[in-house]
């Protein structure tokens, strides 16, 4: 692995110090391209407004007649977390904003697939709907969209996935992807555009005289949601996604948040007064997702959408029981898919440009997981394949993909269709994570068009393991108060959180849980411990190390630990 330590510009990191920022912190923020103290303001009143977001403005126009005539809305959500928490923003809004009828839809990822789909919009239909909304899905739904219209539903489409070639003929689209959208954050989740969608109708409604400021309903409410699914969907932070973020955030910290969030933070034994973008990330997150990959995503949207603390304990302990079941699916999966992936290639010797494995006992709801697991131990972009468990559908091979920086992965997918006709039969996604659907047959052509698409487009630099690091960690940063303070600020995809590096001497270690290597260490000839999760290999009397700040409690003491995250040897 090559450890590289980002560029800290000095000016900025001199201007952010003399603006009142820990020198500490003046640093990493420089190194991430901050340039003043305003950047680092996440004031409400410094979001992107709304208007600048193509089609929020018809939305809102079409919503609020739709309010106005006590229209039946139905919403459409996706089985992730991002569209379990977007299908919750547009239920809660809505109905703060004065819908009466409004209901959602969670397609199941086994019969029904990805999006709106033409038996969705029957199902919609069908219970009475005469508007159908989707939520992080629908740009790539144009039979759908077009099922739904035949059947009399108005359609607004919200999402923020890449459009295809062809856009639905929906009512209105909102998406900041779409052609002709100069929205500045092109990287703003599916909760996000939702919640876009509802300023929108807010301000379209105070217009129409139904509110003024004063009685207008106060939706920085819905920001724990729209924190949450913003940080699970791993969606680039640019500064209007932290600004999202930081205001969830800062609301669940003073126990602002839906009753089904606080019962998630209790499930996972989380604090929500010292609530973090990882807890979002890797303890709320994966017990969302579970419901859409083992069960029903109904379970995790109810949960999303109770005020009854009892029923939210009750979903929340539900929740957190299928993720434990998905982590023992997962962990078989993952080894055996491992093996397969590591089969291709000779020991010594180079993986392929990209790496396909499918196998008939593979489950489909975590191929995602397994790919991203494989994608980080082989550095290449992989996908794994599970058969459709869908009735008729036997003989279609769901797969789901994760690249590498610098491999387009939607894009490498559409060169893929075009290169191999009729191989993709659906395909969709984002640069870094992908899904399609196969026929059985065709997987070898799959791989082999794949690989000549990673051949072209990959080259040696790109295929080099690479670690931004932000450098030494002085010694006297090396505190408890300051793994706090660090832990407190909002980091995610594109704003990373700070990983320091140099050479560290290895004074103990040994294997914990048989797969995790504990270490005694000196940091500038200080003691310190560490671990280094997933790894089993034995590392040199000393050492560069690449590694994150953490705090562990003994005895009653908290002590500052290095969570390892990789080694130049």
């Amino acid at each position: 692995m090559n450890l590289l330590t980002r560029d800290v510009p000095p000016r900025s990191a001199w201007a952010l110090e003399q603006a009142g920022i820990h020198p500490l912190l003046a640093r990493l923020y420089a190194a991430r391209g901050v340039q003043s103290k305003d950047e680092l303001d996440d004031a409400l009143n410094l979001l992107l407004p709304p208007a600048g977001m193509l089609g929020t403005t018809e939305a809102a126009k079409l919503m609020a007649d739709a309010i106005a005539h006590n229209k039946r809305m139905c919403i459409v959500a996706d089985y992730d977390c991002d569209g379990a928490t977007a299908c919750a923003v547009g239920v809660r809004g809505l109905r703060m904003l004065g819908a009466q009828n409004v209901s959602y839809l969670v397609p199941d990822r086994v019969v029904d697939g990805y999006g709106l789909t033409p038996t969705i919009a029957q199902r919609v239909h069908a219970q009475g709907a005469d508007m159908l909304i989707t939520v992080d899905n629908g740009i790539a739904s144009v039979a759908g969209v077009q099922a739904a219209q035949a059947l009399g539903l108005q359609v607004l489409v919200t999402d923020h996935h890449l459009p295809g070639s062809e856009l639905p003929t929906a009512e209105v689209i909102v998406n900041p992807n779409q052609p002709g959208c100069g929205f500045a954050s092109k990287s703003i989740a599916g909760v996000g555009v939702m919640f876009y969608v509802l300023l929108a109708l807010r301000a379209e409604l105070r217009q129409r005289g139904v509110f003024d400021a004063s009685n207008q309903p106060r939706l920085d409410a819905l920001l724990p949601l729209v924190a949450l699914g913003t940080v699970a969907d791993v969606v680039k932070l640019d500064a209007n996604n932290r600004r999202l973020v930081a205001q969830g955030l800062r609301r669940v910290r003073a126990d602002a948040l839906p009753p089904g969030m606080a019962a998630l933070m209790r499930a996972a034994s989380r604090e929500t007064a010292k609530a973090t973008t990882f807890d979002f990330g890797f303890a709320l997150g994966p017990r969302i997702n579970a419901a859409g990959r083992l069960a029903d995503m109904t379970l995790g949207i109810e949960c999303l959408l109770t005020d009854d603390a009892g029923r939210a304990d009750e979903l929340a302990k539900q929740l957190d029981a299928i993720n434990r079941e998905r982590r023992v699916i997962e962990g078989d999966m993952r080894e055996m898919a491992m093996e397969m992936a590591e089969s291709l290639f000779d020991e010594g010797d180079e993986p392929p440009p990209a790496i396909c494995v499918f196998d008939p006992d593979f489950h489909e709801g975590v191929v995602g997981i397994v790919a991203s697991r494989i994608k980080d131990k082989l550095h290449r972009p992989t996908f794994v394949f599970a058969a459709s468990s869908a009735p008729g559908k036997e003989h279609e091979l769901k797969g789901s993909g994760r690249s590498i920086a610098g491999f387009h992965l939607r894009d490498a997918l559409d060169l893929v269709a075009k290169r191999a006709p009729g191989v993709l039969l659906r395909f969709g996604g984002h640069a870094m994570a992908a899904g399609c659907t196969i026929a059985e047959e065709h997987l070898d052509v799959f791989e082999e068009t794949l690989n000549q698409v990673a051949m072209e487009w990959l080259d040696a630099a790109t295929l080099q393991r690479r670690l931004e690091t932000d450098g030494p960690l002085p010694a006297e940063y090396r505190r408890v108060d300051l793994v706090d303070m660090l832990h407190h600020e909002v980091w995610g995809q594109g704003f990373a959180p700070p990983v320091f590096c140099e050479e560290i001497e290895v004074v103990s270690q040994r294997l914990v849980g048989e797969k995790h290597l504990s270490l005694k260490m000196k940091h500038q000839g200080q003691p310190v411990d560490g671990i280094w999760f997933g790894r089993t290999e034995p590392l040199p009397a000393r050492v560069k190390l690449a590694y994150r700040l953490d705090a562990d409690e003994w005895q009653g003491q908290k002590r500052v630990r290095f969570l390892v995250e990789g080694a130049e040897i």
